[in-house]
């Protein structure tokens, strides 16, 4: 019996990374037509305002899916 629940916990688990990570790249695409200006190529400018909003938006977002996620799982 504790071996089904460690499963499906497990399971919900890699769920929650697999949805972590499309919301991430959803967040990346919306923000890159939010935004006048092409986010990869300032990205690849070595452009650093850029870089620090682009990682505040995933950090955000993992945060908030992560705390979904582990809600989920209790």
């Amino acid at each position: 019996m504790e071996l089904k629940i460690a499963a499906l916990n497990f399971m919900y688990a890699v769920c929650g990374a697999l949805l972590t990570l499309v919301f991430m790249a959803l967040g990346y695409k919306l923000f890159d037509r939010m935004t006048p200006f092409d986010t990869s190529r300032e990205l690849a400018a070595k452009n650093l305002a850029v870089g620090i909003v682009i990682g505040a938006i995933f950090i955000g977002l993992g945060i908030a899916v992560g705390l979904v996620v582990g809600l989920g799982l209790n």
